[in-house]
């Protein structure tokens, strides 16, 4: 028989509940039911997710146990202790949607027959189904002639309402192509999620539609007003129709609710593959240009960026879930100041082709220059938006959807990498750039195989035959029959490790010996959390703000940065995400918090250094990140520790957020100096976790400049001297958290070790979740 938990915030009414619930079966038949309700304190109102963890292990049986929650913060106190119970009892233990009270009766009556727990809960959720039938008229009074048409005049308005059937709501993307369907008219469109009662927000808002919470199955309604009203609706009509855009074909990552069917991947952007090599200049013949007088070059330039806008829009629309990058792009090219640049040297006498040239490499080159690869490599999507405008500028089209083989270009473009057709192009070579590229990025949603970095690419001869490996980053040149039949192994391999990843992604990591560990994503975008979630992620173990607001003009208020929160939050499907608070300084930019250049940033004011600066900065963040708490598991981290005294200022700023906002949030710290890892143990009543940084761990071990090529290779994570500093860290907060979020940490051929070492979770890549984690389960 089952077991039930009954989780509410008031003690009293899941009492009361309970007796009733226990009126309606004999004693000999009723089945197990704990009661995990209320505060300590008496008569105070809540849930607590540790008394949740030990009911469910009170109540479990090898049938199962069903969770009822009352409402709110039980779904999310539930979730979290389902965390914290043994991976056996969590993966036989539901938390059920049904009404609590009806629900409790209908699942104590059918748990005493005996009834399995799906059966148990469907009975459950129908629970409200007497009650509908005898309250609700058969025919609704005073309503209007039923209507096959959603849309209804009301006065001036329209109203539209449609059921949510996206399979993760409406998040990030398909809210951004409601956005941008809308765009242009001239109407007011007020959105609401009538299920939620969340609303209105206008849906010229990326933010405000986001913020609706719209879930699978939830109503939207919208109210459309103005000259337009009516072809805004037709748009709308056409948007719902299509998920908002949301692709859900072959070329879209599989996100199967059921793990057991999830598909095996075909293309995966990791396979081995060997073809001929086919070169693509990336230089644009600019001699039959002809300049005209500013008026003309403004003209031009303005029909320029208009069609590669243009061209971006229908790549977003037409790229599932990878489209955000080049809405993004689109975004880039919307830019006032960019603009006002552009046209101020139009205006001055320049070219359009010189003055895009010139302004997009001055972006460039100060992307270019920031030693953190991934926004160093930003500097490659400006790149390629110049190279695109000077294409329309001077007439250029290249058909890229021809290309066959193996592609060798200089640096790959998202343009490019979306352009290619799959089926003829094998994989890439790029001459330089690295793998953080969103071109690369692209490539490898569309299971394009790319090797970045190979400047010896650039003199391979045309229809040269070539292999590339995308995980070892290895090429080979014309390989020998020896170096083939290796190959052919190595892609055996790798495919059958990548299917049975993909089937087992979404199941406990587990080692052999029956050690839980959490696999999780390190996170800089909403589309990284979408993708560790189809992944299996078990959570975020870093959300790398200075990356999420790296763009903005203006320091974001908490209000701003607990919506971007409470939305990765949502895209994890309510698991734990850790937030390190802002690390500028060195190798990281922010654009609202410029930073006097210093002799060696590397050694200079990063992380919590930078920010006894700014202590309000800080501050304003942990009320956001409080804030977030209520709605969402959450953890905080401070980056560039190294001294208890810089850990009991930051406490103390903590302190005062909480005091401002209430709520309480688990507290860590980075590990990323030899400092820190040798006095690790003076830290361990002053934080909950630590999380290793391996990255900058290695880079101060090594006395190696991790962006610098010439000693990069030193500046690697799996030292022996960075081995024993991890493990001394380790060891020293044995029996609590110890997180990796360094590259080391999403190479599985190291999982092992770092298990040996004491590590109890890893936050990796998301694509590289699944592998990850079959690493644990196998190998470890």
């Amino acid at each position: 028989m089952i077991g039930i938990v009954v989780v509410s915030h008031s003690r009293a009414l899941a009492q009361a509940a309970v007796e009733l619930a226990a009126e309606m079966v004999p004693p000999e038949a009723r089945p197990t039911i704990k009661v995990a309700a209320g505060l300590d304190e008496p008569a105070a109102f809540g849930t607590d997710a540790m008394a949740i963890a030990d009911a469910i292990g009170e109540a479990d049986s090898p049938d199962g146990v069903l969770v009822l929650v009352d409402l709110g913060s039980a779904v999310l106190s539930s979730e979290m202790a389902l965390e914290w119970v043994d991976p056996g009892v969590s993966q036989r233990t539901l938390v059920c949607p049904a009404p609590f009270v009806e629900g409790l009766v209908a699942a104590t009556v059918t748990a005493s027959t005996g009834a399995d727990l799906a059966t148990v809960a469907a009975e459950a959720k129908a629970g409200l189904s007497a009650k509908l039938a005898h309250l609700e008229p058969e025919t609704p009074l005073a309503q209007p002639e039923p209507t096959d048409d959603p849309a209804v005049e009301d006065g001036q308005a329209l109203t539209f309402e449609t059921v949510i059937d996206n399979p993760h709501g409406l998040h990030a993307r398909p809210a951004a192509n409601l956005v941008a369907g809308l765009r242009g008219l001239d109407v007011n469109v007020q959105l609401t999620n009538s299920t939620r009662g969340k609303g209105p927000a206008p849906a010229s808002s990326l933010a405000g539609v986001t913020t609706l919470g719209l879930s699978r199955g939830d109503t939207l309604a919208a109210r459309l007003t103005g000259p337009d009203r009516k072809a805004a609706l037709e748009r709308l009509r056409q948007l719902a129709e299509t998920n908002f855009g949301e692709d859900d074909d072959q070329d879209s990552p599989v996100q199967a609710e059921d793990p057991g069917e999830t598909a095996a991947p075909v293309q995966t952007g990791r396979q081995i593959v060997v073809g001929p090599v086919a070169h693509l200049t990336t230089t644009i013949d600019l001699s039959a240009y002809r300049p005209g007088d500013p008026d003309v070059e403004r003209d031009r330039l303005d029909r320029a960026i208009a069609q590669v806008v243009e061209h971006l829009q229908a790549k977003a629309d037409a790229s599932g879930r990878q489209g955000g990058i080049f809405r993004a792009q689109a975004v880039m090219l919307d830019d006032p100041e960019l603009l006002a640049d552009l046209r101020s040297g139009v205006a001055g006498g320049a070219s359009a082709v010189a003055a895009v040239s010139g302004d997009l490499a001055a972006v460039a080159a100060e992307l270019g220059a920031l030693e953190d690869p991934y926004l160093r490599e930003r500097a490659q999507d400006v790149r390629g938006l110049a190279r695109q405008i000077t294409a329309e500028l001077v007439g250029v089209r290249i058909d890229l959807s021809t290309v066959e083989g193996i592609l060798v270009v200089d640096e790959l473009d998202p343009l490019t990498a979306a352009s290619l057709d799959p089926t003829r192009c094998l994989g890439v070579i790029t001459c330089s750039g690295g793998a953080t590229g969103h071109g690369v990025i692209v490539a490898g949603a569309r299971g394009l195989p790319v090797v970045t970095g190979q400047a010896e690419a650039a003199d391979i001869p045309d229809h040269t035959v070539v292999g590339l490996d995308p995980v070892g980053q290895v090429l080979w040149i014309n390989p020998t029959m020896a170096q083939l039949a290796e190959i052919d192994r190595l892609s055996v391999e790798r495919r059958n490790e990548a299917t049975l990843a993909a089937e087992l992604c979404h199941r406990p990591a587990v080692t052999r010996s029956g050690r839980r560990v959490l696999v999780e994503a390190n996170i800089a975008s909403l589309t990284d959390a979408k993708t560790a979630l189809a992944n299996g992620a078990d959570g975020s173990g870093l959300v790398r703000t200075e990356v999420l607001f790296a763009d903005w003009d203006h320091a974001p208020s908490a209000a701003e940065q607990a919506d971007v929160y409470k939305a990765i939050g949502r895209a994890l499907d309510g698991r734990m995400i850790t937030i390190r608070t802002w690390d500028p300084g060195g190798d990281k930019a922010l654009a609202f918090l410029p930073q006097a250049d210093e002799p060696n940033p590397m050694l200079g004011e990063r992380g919590i250094r930078a920010m006894r600066r700014w202590p309000d900065l800080l501050c304003e963040q942990l009320k956001a990140i409080v804030w977030t708490s209520r709605r969402t598991p959450v953890r905080v981290m401070f980056p560039m520790i190294v001294e208890p005294q810089e850990m009991l200022w930051a406490s103390q700023i903590l302190s005062q957020a909480r005091s401002e906002t209430g709520g309480q949030v688990a507290v860590g710290m980075m590990v990323e100096t030899p400092a820190a890892a040798v006095r690790a143990a003076d830290f361990v009543d002053l934080v909950d976790f630590i999380s290793i940084g391996s990255n900058d761990l290695a880079q101060y071990t090594m006395a190696a400049d991790r962006g610098n090529g010439a000693v990069g290779h030193l500046a690697q994570a799996d030292q022996p001297a960075v081995w024993d500093l991890i493990d001394l860290a380790a060891r020293s907060f044995s029996g609590r958290p110890v997180a990796v979020c360094g590259d080391i940490a999403s190479r599985p051929e190291l999982t092992p070790r770092l298990i040996e070492a004491g590590v109890t979770e890893l936050s990796v890549r998301p694509p590289l979740i699944g592998l990850v984690k079959l690493a644990v389960r196998t190998r470890a």
